[in-house]
């Protein structure tokens, strides 16, 4: 198994002030719907006339676990443990309708034949996720951190890769240290260089970290690095 970094977990021994971190967060995702409106307006148009089907999409996806970081649950406390808070993520719609008969949840792929015209551009310069500036205003993800996974595909990685579930210690993000030096998991192996990566930030996350990540992720969505 490939060995990853070892920050120091239980209480994080370097986790930051939430306060100066959540008012970055909510400056960036404001200003950046507010800058993005004109281009979002036309991506849903551009979606509507080209494939049929909604314009935005949403998914169940496992979010921060305060459990592992010492917070009490209270009365919202989860019965089961399913590796952190789920929500409902946002992002416009790439791929075709699905059919009558439910698909098990899975990885996109380069070729992936569900993937629609305007969708392949669109996840080419990782356009569809800015929805998700409305999951930072929520709370419910950072626009920096790890990226949040499936409930059954989170569950099947969690068996598969040995520390997967210490990524849940922090919100996960719409870009990150991961996501700027990686391309979308394809195999187990590339699930684990991704963990590392994540662990990595986890370990030295700040404020000053973040911004760095966030000036790194134009270049690679311009380069059109890590994504289809």
């Amino acid at each position: 198994m490939t060995s990853l970094a070892q920050p120091q977990f239980g209480v994080l021994a370097r986790q930051p002030s939430e306060r100066p971190r959540r008012v970055l967060n909510i400056t960036v995702a404001a200003i950046g719907l507010l800058l993005a409106a004109p281009l979002m307006a036309m991506i849903a148009v551009a979606i509507k006339l080209t494939a049929r089907g909604p314009i935005f999409y949403t998914q169940m996806r496992i979010g921060i676990d305060r459990r592992q970081l010492g917070v009490p649950a209270g009365n919202s406390r989860r019965v089961t443990n399913s590796g952190g808070k789920p929500f409902r993520i946002y992002k416009f719609c790439t791929m075709r309708p699905a059919g009558s008969t439910a698909k098990r949840e899975v990885w996109a792929s380069p070729e992936d034949p569900r993937v629609t015209r305007i969708g392949r551009i669109l996840r080419l310069y990782r356009l569809d996720e800015l929805p998700q500036l409305v999951n930072v205003l929520r709370g419910e993800m950072n626009v920096v951190g790890p990226r949040p996974e499936q409930p059954t595909i989170f569950a099947r990685l969690r068996d598969q890769v040995d520390r997967y579930e210490e990524r849940q210690q922090v919100r996960p993000g719409i870009t990150g240290w991961a996501q700027v030096n990686h391309h979308y998991d394809r195999s187990i192996e590339e699930v684990r260089k991704k963990l590392a990566l994540d662990l990595e930030y986890i370990g030295r996350q700040s404020v000053l970290e973040d911004v760095r990540i966030l000036l790194r992720t134009p270049m690679v969505m311009l380069g059109m690095r890590g994504a289809w």
